[in-house]
């Protein structure tokens, strides 16, 4: 695969640098941010199915989501959004349900890149080491390279 997800961490310290390129132009891949009835069609691992609960995307607003698997189970998220700069910058916190009290800020930079391209570049800093490499150990790098090749298909489409 030309574009994968490389995810940066350092031991000892709690925070993650994600980093993707696109072969598309920064404003689809912040519209795919942006707009809830695309992000639904692409956020996490295949197989799960997204709804949106609440979606307010500006600067102030905030998102809750729920993924649905094929046994019925249900996993829901939800988080501000701190600062909305189009196509640009999105600074926001994430909270999984399933882990009550651990939220991460993520800040994400969106870069116009040569032939149309485009990268997106996320620090998450999360509150410890360990709701870090919990979240390692639930597959996050999994669901972002996943989430991502989704939205590869939907940008291609």
């Amino acid at each position: 695969m030309r574009n994968s997800v490389v995810i940066d961490t350092v031991p000892g310290l709690s925070y993650a640098d994600i980093t993707r390129e696109f072969e598309a132009p920064v404003a689809a891949v912040f519209a795919a941010h942006a707009d809830p009835d695309i992000y639904k069609n692409w956020v996490g691992p295949r197989g799960l199915d997204t709804r949106i609960t609440h979606w307010d995307f500006r600067t102030g607003g905030g998102y809750r989501f729920e993924q649905v698997d094929a046994e019925g189970n249900t996993y829901a998220f939800r988080g501000v959004f701190h600062t909305i700069r189009e196509h640009e910058l999105i600074v926001q916190t994430f909270e999984f349900d399933g882990a009550p009290d651990e939220v991460s800020m993520d800040i994400m930079r969106f870069e116009e890149l040569p032939d149309g391209r485009s990268r997106i570049v996320d620090h998450g800093v999360f509150s410890t080491v360990e709701a870090l490499e919990g979240m390692m150990s639930q597959g996050m790098a999994d669901g972002v390279q996943e989430g991502y090749e989704r939205l590869d298909e939907i940008l291609a489409s």
